[in-house]
């Protein structure tokens, strides 16, 4: 079993101890920054990604944790990841899926493969993950997913990421109807600030789309931070861990910041 030894950095509400934990997207980005914080915070944590060398900066980085390398967009990757998982949990009592993938395109030249992308990760691989770790699932358990304020929003070039997000958004309404004892929840999450959502995208493109974005009111003056992002993500669950007759339904974070009234690029 797992060593609890890791002791939290900086408490917001409650902590981690002893809790059950599971991220699912754990290499970079918002996930990354929430294992590091989960395992500091006294948490029991696998972490799960396509790169196994990410995965092992990210256990030296948090000092402590144990991986489990796969492919959400593999169906039995996604089985083998979560018994793993459970081999050296026992039980889940959080499970956090972090996995993500964002093409740039016009909406009138996405392909095929950009659909499948974003859906095999965002729609499919969450189900699977979640069949998967059904068995294991303590009372009360959390299981959030990562979704984005473009639900309900467009924005230019990510006409199949926010249509993706809006699929399992309506997944996991299902997942509360049917298994109202779970605490299944979404999370849409505001532009955030460094992650590698945008690192593939197309520099042209990008700042083309941008002012798109500013002319039709869709972009801050300012962006959240990936840390505070995380800090208090897992401070909400930790909250929540404690309160098991608490539901989460859906949370929003953005920015608290002005609409951007142009972009000024580089």
């Amino acid at each position: 079993m797992i060593d609890e030894g890791a002791s939290p950095d900086r408490v917001v509400g409650s902590n981690l101890a002893s809790r059950r934990v599971l991220v699912v997207g754990a290499s970079s980005g918002i996930g990354r920054a929430i294992a590091v914080r989960a395992v500091r915070r006294g948490g029991q944590v696998v972490m799960t990604a396509r790169r196994a060398d990410r995965l092992d900066e990210v256990v030296r980085e948090a000092g402590g944790g144990f991986i489990a390398v796969g492919d959400v967009r593999i169906p039995d990757d996604c089985q083998r990841m979560v018994a793993e998982a459970a081999e050296l949990l026992g039980e889940i009592d959080l499970l956090v899926y972090c996995a993500g993938v964002a093409p740039l395109r016009p909406f009138d030249q996405t392909t095929a493969e950009d659909w499948s992308q974003v859906l095999e990760t965002h729609v499919i691989g969450a189900h699977q993950t979640v069949l998967a770790a059904l068995p294991f699932l303590g009372p009360g358990a959390v299981v959030a997913f990562l979704s984005s304020e473009t639900v309900g929003r467009p924005r230019s070039g990510l006409g199949a990421y926010g249509a993706s997000k809006a699929a399992l958004e309506e997944s996991v309404r299902a997942w509360q109807t049917e298994h109202p004892r779970t605490r299944f929840t979404s999370v849409a999450i505001g532009a955030t600030y460094p992650t590698e959502f945008g690192d593939q995208f197309d520099p042209d493109l990008l700042r083309s789309t941008l002012e798109v974005w500013a002319r039709h009111g869709l972009m801050t003056e300012e962006m959240l931070r990936t840390d505070e992002v995380a800090d208090c993500l897992v401070g909400v669950f930790a909250v929540a861990l404690d309160y098991p007759g608490v539901g989460l339904e859906h949370l929003v974070v953005r920015p608290p910041s002005p609409i951007a009234a142009s972009f000024a690029g580089p």
